[in-house]
C-alpha cells in the first residue's frame, strides 16, 4: 500500500514539473515576441554617483537647463540647485498649472514679475530667469542648497529642496557632459505608418536658442547637420540634449567621439562607431 502510494505521488510530481516547465517556456516565448510592443519610451541616466530613470519630458527639461547654464558659463553647482528646485516644484515637468498663478518647471508666478504665462512655459526663458535670480544670491555656490534655492523661490517651505540634492547631482553630472555617455533614451517602434521626418537642422536651431549662437553648424549631408564640439564636455552636453529631443525632431542617429546612438536601438544605449569624430556632434 505504501509502495503504490509512493509511485502515485511520484507520477503526479513528474506531471506537475512537466506542466510548470511547459507553461514557463510558453510565457517566456510570448514575452520575447511582444517585447518591442510593450517597451515604453523612457530615458536612463547612469553615472558613478548613481542611476535614475526619467520620462522624456523630464529629460528635455534637464537638457535645456544644462544648456542655458553653459551659455551663461555657470558652475555645475548652479545646475544642481536648478535641478533640485525643478524636482521639488514640478518634478521637472513643464506644467501649465500650479499653486495660484504658478506655471512651468520652476512654478514661477506672472503676478510676481517673473514674466507672462507664455514666457514662463518656454523652458529656455524660465531657466534664464531662474539663473538670473540665482546669480544675485551672494555666495550661492557655497550656501546649503535649500538656502540658495529658497532665496530665489521664496516658497512656503524652503527646506524641501534639500531632499533632491543627490538626484540633482546625478542629473548634473550627466546633462552637463561631465560624465560621457551618461544618458540614453528609447522610444516605441512605430507599428504602422511612416516614421516621422528627421529635422536635424530644426533641432540645431532650438539648441542654439538655449546654448547660444556660438553653437556652430556645418553641412553634413542632404539630411543631416553637425554641431561644433570645442571640448569633450561640451560635445557630450550637446549629445545629451540631442538624445533628449530626438523624438521631438525625429532624429534617427547621433554620433560623437567614437560612439553612436540609434533611435532604432535606443534601449541599447551608446555603441562604438569608429567614424564618429570628436570635433562635431552629428545629427541625422
Amino acid at each position: 500500500m505504501r509502495k503504490g502510494f509512493s509511485r502515485g505521488v511520484i507520477a503526479i510530481g513528474v506531471i506537475v514539473v512537466v506542466l510548470a516547465v511547459a507553461i514557463t517556456g510558453g510565457v517566456l516565448w510570448l514575452l520575447s515576441r511582444t517585447e518591442p510592443l510593450v517597451l515604453t519610451e523612457r530615458c536612463h541616466v547612469k553615472t558613478p554617483r548613481g542611476e535614475l530613470d526619467l520620462e522624456i519630458e523630464q529629460a528635455r527639461m534637464a537638457a535645456t537647463i544644462a544648456a542655458v547654464a553653459a551659455r551663461r558659463k555657470l558652475p555645475e553647482r548652479a545646475v544642481v540647485i536648478a535641478y533640485a528646485t525643478g524636482l521639488q516644484e514640478s518634478k521637472l515637468f513643464n506644467l501649465e498649472y500650479g499653486d495660484r498663478d504658478s506655471v512651468g518647471i520652476f512654478q514661477q508666478r506672472p503676478s510676481q514679475g517673473w514674466g507672462t504665462v507664455k514666457q514662463l512655459q518656454d523652458p529656455v526663458y524660465a531657466t534664464a530667469k531662474f539663473f538670473a535670480a540665482l546669480v544675485k544670491v551672494r555666495d550661492y555656490a557655497k550656501k546649503p542648497l535649500h538656502e540658495a534655492a529658497q532665496e530665489v523661490q521664496r516658497s512656503a517651505d524652503g527646506t524641501a529642496y534639500a531632499q533632491h540634492e543627490e538626484d540633482a547631482k546625478i542629473l548634473a553630472a550627466a546633462f552637463t557632459g561631465r560624465v560621457p555617455r551618461a544618458l540614453h533614451c528609447w522610444y516605441p517602434r512605430p507599428t504602422d505608418g511612416p516614421a516621422p521626418q528627421a529635422r536635424p537642422d530644426a533641432a540645431r536651431k532650438e539648441l542654439v536658442r538655449a546654448l547660444g549662437p556660438s553653437t556652430a553648424s556645418g553641412a553634413l549631408d542632404a539630411e543631416g547637420t553637425r554641431i561644433s564640439a570645442p571640448t569633450s564636455r561640451r560635445g557630450w552636453l550637446i549629445a545629451s540634449w540631442s538624445i533628449a529631443h530626438a523624438k521631438e525632431y525625429g532624429l534617427r542617429r547621433i554620433r560623437f567621439d567614437g560612439m553612436a546612438w540609434s533611435a532604432g536601438r535606443g534601449e541599447d544605449g551608446w555603441r562604438g562607431d569608429s567614424g564618429a569624430t570628436a570635433r562635431h556632434v552629428e545629427l541625422t
